[in-house]
């Protein structure tokens, strides 16, 4: 599992395009995985043949496990045999290190991520006489069982990893004291762990790989193409993680994982670090329901996507350059607020794996055109879960369209980070009194929450406020550019 950047130590398994005895190339895209943050293809650097996939889908891995191994060159096509019982094993382990180059560098372990080559050496470890007649060391990508072997005791057979490194038989393996004490935990012997680390040390990737193979019997077996992994629930029911309710059940337990786990801990964050204060404001938005379908015919914008949030979003823009100190963030490190000369303007968007805030990059640099345009393709990419980890960071503000469930407000909570967010409600036709008489209006109610620490009462009224002068009178976006 490659690090995919962010600083994130875990992704879930969603869907393989490849099963084992398929033939892939440099490049190939072979599983879609789900961090934290949003869904990631992972292509695979090899040419050859899948061997066994390790992991089943809906799996969470941790950054640098191996969860497939790949046949490369003269191995897929024709597989390593187990070498005969009577080859001496001291002659084997003098052949290992011709067959296992040294590395120079980054070792890659799937797209290009890898362990960086330890500058300490390590003292070299006490050869320990094989046992008459036993099998030597097989190179695999997974464990491979031995022959039978005429020794008085049936150990197995030690076998070497990507790194040519093996527990000598009989000798007590090398492993710091955490990852022994994980190993106990999980359950794993040492002994029987291909060790991975500079000089043949036991790493925690190590012990969560047996751990995985031990639940893993395709990975362990023989044949160069190992048995199909298990199909899992249907894509919404591992979507959501639950598991189908049995019939009479009281209640039914979701693991927290994924984006949602990180939007939950990010909202707890951002409640109890930033000071909420939330305004809210009801006007008639009939101008600019009525703009809105002009611009619907206006020949000149056909082919994009004209909606009431464009011209919100258009209307937060100018009110940010007519109060340019909302646009800010707070250093507690440095105790400083820093204002931005730039909008990152976001837009929460539900999907199936939860909530996720992308952002337009220089909103407010853009045109009534070229905002469309990007509001469409944050809208489409958001649904098909392709939102990348950089279109989520940034973000100077956020406005959050709860009115499409019909809701007519509510009191937002932060983007960690930014300033303020602008919860937009259903917009409906109701009496309101214009011009002195009682009519049928389009009417709407905005709430504002902001950081009390970058925006005061004064400043956060005049900028909802302004918003609401745009939506109300539209001709403002013209006259107050």
């Amino acid at each position: 599992m490659p690090d995919v950047g962010e600083g994130l130590t875990e992704a879930e398994i969603l869907k393989w395009y490849v099963q084992p005895g398929d033939t892939v190339t440099d490049g190939q895209v072979v599983c879609e995985v789900e961090t934290a943050k949003a869904a990631v293809e992972l292509p695979i650097p090899f040419d050859g043949t899948v061997h066994a996939l390790l992991f089943e889908e809906g799996t969470t891995v941790d950054v640098g496990q191996v969860i497939i191994s790949v046949q490369t060159g003269a191995a897929s096509e024709a597989p390593a045999a187990p070498v005969a019982a009577a080859a001496p094993a001291p002659a084997a382990e003098a052949q290992a290190p011709a067959e296992e180059p040294a590395p120079e560098g980054r070792q890659p372990v799937l797209v290009g991520y890898g362990v960086a080559q330890s500058s300490t050496k390590r003292r070299p470890r006490k050869a320990v006489p094989a046992a008459a007649g036993a099998p030597a060391p097989v190179v695999a990508a997974a464990p491979v069982a031995a022959p039978a072997a005429p020794a008085p005791v049936a150990v197995p057979a030690p076998v070497l990893n990507g790194n040519g490194h093996a527990h000598a038989l009989g000798e007590r393996p090398l492993a710091k004291p955490p990852v022994r004490k994980l190993a106990k935990d999980l359950g794993i012997d040492l002994a029987t762990v291909v060790p991975t680390g500079d000089g043949g040390v036991v790493t925690r990737e190590d012990v969560h790989a047996a751990a995985a193979a031990a639940l893993a019997p395709q990975a362990a077996a023989p044949a160069p193409v190992a048995a199909p992994v298990p199909a899992q629930a249907e894509a919404p029911a591992r979507a959501a993680g639950a598991a189908p309710a049995e019939p009479g059940a009281r209640e039914t337990r979701i693991p927290v994982k994924g984006v949602r786990k990180v939007t939950a801990q990010a909202m707890v964050g951002s409640a109890f670090t930033a000071p909420h204060v939330t305004e809210f404001i009801t006007f008639d938005i009939t101008k600019t329901m009525k703009l809105v379908q002009e611009l619907k015919d206006d020949p000149e914008l056909a082919g994009l996507r004209i909606n009431p949030l464009l011209l919100i979003a258009k209307a937060v823009l100018v009110a940010v350059r007519r109060n340019p100190d909302v646009n800010a963030s707070w250093d507690e490190a440095a105790q400083e607020i820093v204002l931005k000369h730039y909008v990152n303007l976001g837009i929460a968007a539900a999907t199936p794996r939860g909530l996720i805030v992308p952002n337009i990059k220089d909103a407010h640099a853009k045109s009534l055109p070229e905002l469309s345009k990007a509001l469409s393709e944050l809208v489409a990419t958001a649904r098909d879960g392709k939102t990348s980890p950089a279109d989520m960071q940034g973000g100077t503000l956020t406005i959050t369209n709860v009115g499409v469930f019909g809701v007519d407000t509510g009191t937002p909570i932060l983007n960690p980070g930014e300033s303020a967010i602008l919860a937009v409600g259903a917009i409906r036709l109701q009496p309101w009194v214009h011009k002195g008489k009682v009519k049928p209006r389009h009417v709407t109610t905005l709430a504002l929450s902001f950081d009390h620490r970058l925006i005061d009462g004064e400043l956060g009224s005049r900028f909802l406020a302004d918003i609401a002068a745009v939506l109300e009178n539209p001709r403002r976006l013209v006259t107050w550019q």
